[in-house]
């Protein structure tokens, strides 16, 4: 018998808050529910509990008892997710670990251009204060006002600036983990050049939390972009907007810092959230591109973009375009990209997909997949949009306004096996940034090698025998006796 299962719900609810007390220890239905379920609320669940540590120590002691008691952990950080990562699946032998009070930026260097700053802290909270000191943090996510650093972590982050800056695993310097054993490793080295054998923290990162809790963080910052040009572009295609993404990687080099492509649908789903915005190109397109190129010193990114705009529209390859005035009407551009993602949700739960493909193979790969979506699911929306530069395309399908839940259900079932098979004939991921959690667990481990399975087991074996952390998430393992 699991230890977890010789003692009732009641049992182990007094014996967390006997050890951890009041202040630690949540356990009243209510006042969980924000904590068991996803962002979006397509999913709830339950827990024993929800533990919000204070510290480090505080961490390493709930770890600690979680084991004695038989208890498995689930992480959380800011809850916003989208594969399932951080919520419960097994509310009688599962308790969630809040890092939302260790929130505290504990160094900004601006000499050494790093600073460390522990999980709970929000992104963007994060990157004010290290605005308020000249230096820019460059993760940047439509969720950053929630996201927490622990999560951008554990889930390997991608954003807008991958293009510049890359992923959250090539902005990490350091880490401080508390391991399933209860241990507290202090990897927190701020150095850049660190050769001394295996990089252990590159194991935590994007591991989501099946290995350790991620409790500090250590990062590269960089000076502060006083020059930022944003443009919103009107293109013929797909295709020509991946043709435009390689002429100006070569002509505006390093200092392009995102480059997102959107359909046209994209403007009428954000402004089904966001009423207040205004079409700011008259003509209807049947592509778009927002893209933005930053610098700061004497970097003149107004002539830059103008030059190269100038030549693309000469060659036909951008049809029209806006360049944002101001840091005010640049917002306003960004508030399209970042309104279609609510606008997507207000029309209910739909399939979400993260996909990347070989650059050179991006439009023919949406083609295929939204023609075969079309055949099969006519009743369905297919919204195609992404950050293109790095083969990341986001393809959803909504369900038709009025279906049931059992409806939609179905409906993402199918939509996502059409999307998958097209997929797997272009060797691409189903997961470029968000990660594997419980939603893609099942279409991870189909594709998933013997090799690699082995080696991802003994990982897990080797840090986590008892199975305790986070199960369920990437892998179908259960909590051992």
């Amino acid at each position: 018998m699991l230890k977890g299962q010789e003692r009732s719900r009641g049992e182990l609810q007094a014996s967390l808050t006997a050890s951890l007390g009041d202040e630690l220890v949540l356990t009243d239905t209510t006042d969980m529910v924000r904590y068991c379920r996803d962002w979006h609320g397509d999913v709830s669940s339950g827990a024993v509990a929800v533990i919000r540590p204070r510290n480090v120590e505080d961490v390493a002691v709930a770890v600690t008892l979680c084991a004695e008691l038989g208890l498995a952990i689930v992480p959380q950080g800011g809850n916003t997710g989208l594969v399932l990562g951080g919520v419960p699946d097994a509310p009688d032998r599962q308790v969630v670990l809040s890092l939302e009070r260790m929130n505290a930026i504990r160094a900004i260097d601006t000499e050494d251009f790093s600073a460390v700053v522990e999980a709970g802290c929000i992104l963007s909270e994060f990157k004010d204060a290290v605005q308020e000191k000249g230096m820019f943090f460059p993760l940047s996510l439509g969720a950053q006002g929630s996201c927490r650093i622990g999560g951008n972590v554990s889930t390997n982050a991608g954003g807008i600036n991958v293009l510049r800056y890359g992923m959250t695993r090539e902005l990490v310097l350091g880490l401080e983990v508390v391991l399933p054993d209860g241990t507290i490793w202090n990897g927190l080295s701020t150095l850049r050049k660190d050769n001394r054998g295996i990089d252990l923290k590159q194991l935590f990162i994007g591991a989501e939390g099946t290995l350790g809790i991620v409790t500090a963080v250590s990062v590269k910052l960089y000076p502060n972009p006083d020059h930022v040009e944003t443009a919103l572009l009107g293109l013929n295609s797909l295709d020509d907007a991946i043709k435009l993404y390689r002429r100006a990687r070569r002509e505006c080099c390093d200092l392009m810092s995102a480059f997102e492509f959107m359909p046209p649908v994209a403007f009428a789903l954000a402004m089904e959230a966001i009423p207040a915005l205004k079409m700011p190109i008259a003509d209807d397109y049947a592509a778009y591109v927002l893209m933005e190129i930053s610098g700061s010193g004497l970097v003149d990114t107004g002539d830059l973009m103008s030059r190269f705009l100038e030549g693309v529209m000469e060659d036909g390859l951008v049809l029209d375009g806006v360049i944002a005035s101001s840091r005010a009407q640049a917002q306003s551009l960004w508030l399209f990209r970042e309104g279609m993602n609510e606008g997507q949700a207000l029309r209910g739960a739909h399939m979400r997909t993260d996909i990347s493909v070989p650059l050179s193979r991006l439009a023919q790969f949406v083609a295929e997949a939204e023609a075969e979506l079309a055949k099969n699911l006519p009743e369905c929306l297919a919204v195609s949009y992404g950050h293109v530069g790095d083969g990341n395309v986001h393809l959803n399908v909504l369900p038709p306004n009025g279906s049931t839940r059992e409806e939609r259900d179905a409906f993402i079932y199918k939509a996502k096996v059409i999307v998958n098979t097209v997929l797997d004939r272009y060797a691409g991921s189903i997961s470029a940034e968000h990660g594997i959690g419980r939603l893609k667990r099942e279409d991870f481990e189909s594709r998933l090698g013997d090799v690699q399975r082995d080696m991802i087991e003994r990982l897990k074996a080797a840090f986590d025998p008892q199975l305790r952390m986070n199960p369920g998430c990437q892998l179908a393992v259960q909590v051992a006796s």
